[in-house]
Parts: C-alpha cells; sequence; structure tokens
C-alpha cells in the first residue's frame, strides 16, 4: 500500500511539472539515450567534477579572503609573523589557514582540485587528440576544448597571484614584465592589469574581480556548451563488433552512465578530499608577505605554468633595437612561442589533417594511436617539447642536488628542446608500425599460446590460434588514412585501393606548387601503413605447427615443413580465445 502510495504521489509530482514546463517528451526521449561505454570516456569526467569543487571550496574562501593590498601589521595567531607588516590580501590568506574553522582544508582541496582540473583536461585532450576524436562533426567541440585549457591557465595564474607570498609575488613580477615587453599593446595592458607601476595597489582587486567573476564565467558558458555538443554528438566508439559509424554500442543514460558518473564524482571528490588533508600544498605562511626587493630559491610555478618558466631559463639573452624601439626577444619568445605554438598547434590540427588528407566524412568510430603514426608521433613529439621545458624549470634545483654546473644544465635544456621531439617522433612512429605489424601477424599468423608441440620431422613449434572474435574486430576496424592524388580527378581515391565510395575524400586539383606540396604530405602523412592482410601470405613453412580447433590435429604446411599456425573451427563452433 506504501508502495502505491508513493508510486502515486511521484506521478502526481511529474504530472504537475509536465503540465507546466512540457518536459515530459524530453525526459522519456533523453533519459534512455544510448553512449558509447569505454573507460578512457570517463578521463573527461574530471575536469569537469574537479570544475564543480572549485566553484564550492572558491564560494567558501571569499566569505574570508581580502582582496587588499593595504599594508597592516599582523596580529594573528601565527607566532612567527606577528608585528610583520603585510598586505591584508596575505594576512586573510593566514587568517583562513590559521583561524577559519576548515579552512586550511578549504585552502588546499581548492589549490588540489585546480591542479586537477588543468591536469585532468590536458590528459582527456590528449586522448581526444590520439583517438581522432577531434574530426567531423566535432571540430567545435574541440576548439571550445583548446579555449578551456587556454582560459583555465590564466584562471590557475589569477588564483595564485592573489596570496600575494614571496613566491606568488615573484611570479607576477615575471608576468608584468612580460606584458611590459610586449611591443605597442605592453604599457597599455600593464597598466590595465596592475593599475600604475608595479607592484601598485590594484593589482589583487583586479586579479580577484578576474578570477573570481569574470573568467569563472566564461568557463561555466563553455563548459556548459561543451556538454551540450557532447550529448548532441556523443562520444566516439572505439572499434569493436558490430560498431559503425552508423549506430552506437554502449548503456543507456539511466541508470548506466548516471550511475558511473555519480560514483565516479565521489571518487574524485574523495581523492581531492585526502589531498587537502594529508598533502600540504602552497603553505604560504613559510614563504612570507611579497617584497619586490626579495626573492626566494628555488622556486618554481605550478605545474601547468612550469614550462613558460623552462623556456625564460632557456632562452639566451637577445634584445632587437629598432626605430628607436627596443625588443627584449629574450622575454618576449620564451612567454609567448610555447604556449602559442601548443595551443594554435591544437587549435589548427583538425582542420590541417583535412586539408592534407582530403577527408572532409563524419568519423564516430576513435581510432587506436597505432591507426594513425604519424599524428600519434607529433603528439609524442608536442609531449617532449612540453616535458623538457617543465623539466628545465627545475634546472637550478636539479643542479644543486646533483651538484651539477647549472650552466651544463642550461646547455643541455637548449638541446633536449630541439632533440628530444625529433627522437620522440622517430620512436614513437616506429614504435606505431610495429604495433601495426603485430596486428596484422595476429590475423595472418595467430596468436601465441605457449604451448609446444614436436613436429614429425623432429622440429619444436608453438601453436597459435586465431584471435578472438572481439580482439580481431577491434583490429580490422582500421581503416587506411585517406590520400589525396593531385594528378586524380576522382573523389574518394586512396592508397592502397580501399575506397569509400566517393563519399567525402576529396583529391587535389591542379599542378600548383601548393597542390604539389599538399599531395607530398597528403602521401607521406596518409595511406596503409601496414595492410592487415600482408602477413597471411607468403609465410607459410616457418616453422609452426598447425592445430585444428576441431579435430586436435597437428599437421605440416603444403611445402612440407610445417605450416604456421592457424586454427580452423570445425562446423558450428566457435573459435577459441588466445591463450
Amino acid at each position: 500500500m506504501s508502495r502505491a502510495h508513493d508510486r502515486t504521489r511521484l506521478a502526481g509530482t511529474a504530472g504537475y511539472f509536465d503540465d507546466r514546463l512540457g518536459a515530459g517528451n524530453f525526459v522519456k526521449r533523453n533519459i534512455r539515450k544510448v553512449f558509447p561505454d569505454h573507460w578512457s570516456f570517463l578521463l573527461g569526467e574530471i575536469p569537469l567534477y574537479s570544475f564543480i569543487i572549485l566553484l564550492l571550496t572558491g564560494t567558501f574562501l571569499t566569505f574570508f579572503f581580502k582582496a587588499s593590498m593595504l599594508e597592516i601589521p599582523y596580529e594573528g595567531a601565527y607566532a612567527p609573523l606577528r608585528g610583520v607588516t603585510m598586505s591584508e590580501a596575505y594576512a586573510s590568506s593566514l587568517e583562513i589557514s590559521f583561524n577559519v574553522r576548515g579552512g586550511l582544508l578549504m585552502r588546499q582541496m581548492h589549490h588540489w582540485a585546480a591542479l586537477l582540473f588543468i591536469g585532468g583536461m590536458m590528459i582527456h585532450m590528449l586522448r581526444v587528440f590520439f583517438t581522432g576524436a577531434y574530426r567531423k562533426p566535432r571540430e567545435i567541440n574541440w576548439l571550445i576544448g583548446v579555449a578551456l585549457l587556454a582560459l583555465s591557465l590564466f584562471e590557475g595564474l589569477t588564483g595564485y597571484s592573489l596570496l600575494d607570498d614571496l613566491l606568488s609575488g615573484a611570479g607576477l613580477r615575471i608576468t608584468a614584465g612580460v606584458a611590459q615587453s610586449l611591443p605597442i599593446v605592453g604599457t597599455w595592458l600593464t597598466f590595465f592589469l596592475i593599475g600604475g607601476e608595479y607592484p601598485g595597489d590594484d593589482v589583487i582587486g583586479r586579479f580577484y574581480t578576474i578570477h573570481i567573476l569574470l573568467l569563472p564565467g566564461v568557463l561555466l558558458a563553455l563548459i556548459t556548451a561543451h556538454m551540450i555538443l557532447t550529448w548532441v554528438l556523443k562520444h566516439t566508439q572505439m572499434h569493436g563488433k558490430g560498431r559503425t559509424n552508423d549506430n552506437v554500442v554502449g548503456g543507456p543514460f539511466h541508470p548506466s552512465f548516471l550511475a558511473k558518473s555519480g560514483a565516479y564524482f565521489m571518487f574524485t571528490f574523495g581523492v581531492i578530499a585526502l589531498l587537502g588533508t594529508f598533502a600540504q600544498i602552497n603553505p604560504v605562511w613559510l614563504f612570507g608577505p611579497y617584497r619586490p626587493s626579495d626573492i626566494g630559491a628555488g622556486s618554481q610555478p605550478d605545474f601547468y605554468l612550469a614550462f613558460l618558466d623552462g623556456s625564460l631559463r632557456l632562452t639566451p639573452g637577445w634584445e632587437i633595437n629598432f626605430l628607436g624601439f627596443t625588443l627584449p626577444m629574450s622575454v618576449i619568445l620564451p612567454a609567448l612561442a610555447p604556449i602559442g605554438l601548443i595551443l594554435a598547434g591544437l587549435a589548427l590540427y583538425p582542420f590541417a589533417e583535412r586539408w592534407i588528407t582530403g577527408d572532409s566524412r563524419e568519423h564516430h568510430i576513435a581510432e587506436r594511436p597505432r591507426e594513425n603514426p604519424h599524428r600519434t608521433a607529433i603528439g609524442m613529439a608536442a609531449i617532449t617539447f612540453y616535458g623538457v621545458l617543465w623539466l628545465m624549470a627545475s634546472n637550478d634545483v636539479i643542479s644543486a642536488y646533483f651538484r651539477l654546473s647549472l650552466n651544463v644544465m642550461i646547455v643541455i635544456g637548449r638541446g633536449l628542446v630541439f632533440v628530444g621531439p625529433a627522437l620522440a617522433y622517430y620512436i614513437t612512429y616506429r614504435i606505431c608500425l610495429g604495433l601495426q605489424r603485430r596486428d596484422a601477424a595476429s590475423l595472418g599468423h595467430g596468436v601465441e599460446t605457449g604451448v609446444i608441440q614436436r613436429m614429425p620431422t623432429g622440429e619444436y613449434v608453438e601453436v597459435h590460434v586465431p584471435p578472438n572474435e572481439a580482439v580481431e574486430a577491434r583490429i580490422r576496424g582500421k581503416e587506411p588514412i585517406p590520400v589525396i592524388s593531385p594528378a586524380s580527378g576522382v573523389t574518394g581515391e586512396r592508397h592502397g585501393g580501399s575506397g569509400d565510395g566517393g563519399q567525402g575524400v576529396a583529391s587535389g586539383e591542379g599542378q600548383g606548387r601548393i597542390a604539389r606540396l599538399r599531395a607530398l604530405m597528403s602521401r607521406t602523412y596518409g595511406g596503409e601503413k601496414v595492410p592487415l592482410d600482408g602477413e597471411r601470405d607468403g609465410h607459410d613453412g616457418n616453422g609452426h605447427g598447425t592445430r585444428k580447433a576441431g579435430t586436435r590435429e597437428i599437421g605440416m604446411g603444403e611445402d612440407g615443413s610445417g605450416g604456421h599456425a592457424a586454427v580452423g573451427s570445425g562446423p558450428g563452433e566457435d573459435r577459441p580465445p588466445p591463450g
């Protein structure tokens, strides 16, 4: 009786809102919406839930933080700094840490959530990049993600600078120096951010407005747009049995996706809460208040801005004097070139790839990284470039701990910036080709079982079996990368003869230099690098046994030396899984 009564009340409440909002049809249509199911899709949930925690903890902190640079003597609970003159911003940070109940926990959770937000966003974008999930029709969502990453870096900088301690003040001084070094707009930008000569009296208040009002609003709008597009377009799905560009194989939004997302939010919240409780971060009371005349040794920014610090340390002194103006390239170049190269490369890559391959089809199947060796190699080269600059942000600490010459570290860093990405590109490309050859061998030769058999000739061989249906479907889901030809007027030409019926793959036209360059780039970037059936033929007689799953017989190859291990299923039998 109680359950029936509860159902009646629930139906009445739902009917009340449906009559006034008309949401019944929308909910009925979308509650069972199917989403592809793969663990890597949850990587995008990490920055989303971290952003929610940032909003919650940040709201708590705004109740107690004072964004003022008014100098006052400190009379708080932290005895070593009593009587020291400091800004109200720094004093309120100490008060939150030592006097507000739960204040230190909220501060540290906020900081850890910020790191996880940006770090999770980077990992999510790498997953999208390496699987080609940015391709049509998801280019706009990819651009929104790039904008989110750029704004998040600036949001982190403004929040990092609010505390007015010695560490954040040093970073703010570098920011002001970079702004002043910009030609034409540098002076105006500096006065806009700082309000006068550095350090001025307004920079904390202005950064506070940007940090808690302007940027969060823009980020929230972009995240909402990103989620709407993700809902409409859905995730790309991985290769698998029965999965095509025209269907979606996965679980419904309710209860499958909703339950996993709810559990993942609690997991993310728990990890951030544990980090905020047990892992100390940014102990501002140890650094002291910021003074332009003071400096701290071994200081580095948070990881997401460390690569800019590293590039600044590696760039040699270089100035250009022109028409009475001085351009400090040793400041402008390291501050703008790395971040500009990374963000511009991310934003333009989908369109550059489409121009090179001529592929304007819709893609709803994600590629494995090995299936596009050049793209994967480019991504790893960019990661190596970022990693070298990030590591060089600590070159003074590394030199001190390992007793190395700082000058030698700088020279090594300058070399690694160029050599490291090139090596990463070559090694990654060769690894991808090797993995493709292994896939082809799995189809043509079978999978190793660990079973050793003796042949009639006395030879010992390892028996192979075909991959199971799931593995084979995943391998055979690979498609050749489209290639254009300047001499062909036929749309849809592909290297290797694997066409798509002329749907959406443009061919080059004309014999101009740009057309020839495009065709050269297309032949290099695209095509079938390792055909899946290339190792099926011509490899008999290599000393592997052949097992027939239906008869359990060990036979010899046609040439009398023992054919490769191939297992055939008898009538009506499923093929056994590997191993």
